[in-house]
């Protein structure tokens, strides 16, 4: 056999073999992919139940439920705000959530949309009722501008606000150091 013959079919052996692995890769991915309809319960404002399962939206991150932010000068119930406004969306009929991933506390990290097909989790963001943690950076952007929701006052973010919580808990707050450190977080 040629030598050109032979890179000819190296090629396409190669070739062949990638696109195997991507269909395989495709159809894992599609098998894995958990779809959850149904009456939500926002828990807080990024943690969704339904029945027993519990579900976390991802790529945000809003205020814990008793955090207390400023506005005007003036203290407000943001964690409650934001669980309300959570609830809000997820009351709307055909609201879908999907995900494939679970965080370390055994909650489906889910994406979820409305009937009418918006993104919640965006919407979240885009509403200041949460922070960007993930890929919803223009939404975050365009809530600073507009001042809206968090961003129109002064806020800790709901991640110092855990870490505080857990620090002042003594030996949760060691281990929760340690964690960080060899990355369990």
């Amino acid at each position: 056999m040629t030598r050109g013959l032979r890179l000819i079919r190296d090629g396409v052996t190669a070739f062949a073999l990638l696109a195997l692995v991507a269909l395989i890769a495709a159809k894992l991915n599609d098998a894995a992919k958990n779809e959850h309809m149904g009456a939500f319960h926002a828990a807080d404002g990024d943690s969704l139940t339904l029945g027993a399962e519990r579900l976390r939206l991802e790529g945000i991150d809003a205020p814990e439920l008793n955090q207390s932010c400023e506005r005007e000068g003036k203290a407000w119930a943001c964690g409650r705000a934001a669980r309300e406004a959570l609830q809000g969306m997820v009351l709307a009929s055909g609201t879908l959530c999907q995900g494939s991933r679970h965080d370390r506390y055994d909650r489906l990290l889910v994406i979820c949309r409305s009937g009418a097909g918006g993104d919640i989790n965006a919407a979240m963001v885009r509403q200041g009722m949460a922070i960007s943690y993930g890929g919803y950076a223009k939404e975050e952007a365009d809530a600073k501008a507009q001042k809206a929701g968090l961003w129109a006052g002064t806020f800790e973010r709901p991640r110092d606000v855990r870490d505080h919580a857990r620090q002042s808990s003594g030996f949760d707050g060691a281990l929760h150091f340690i964690g960080r450190i060899v990355g369990w977080e």
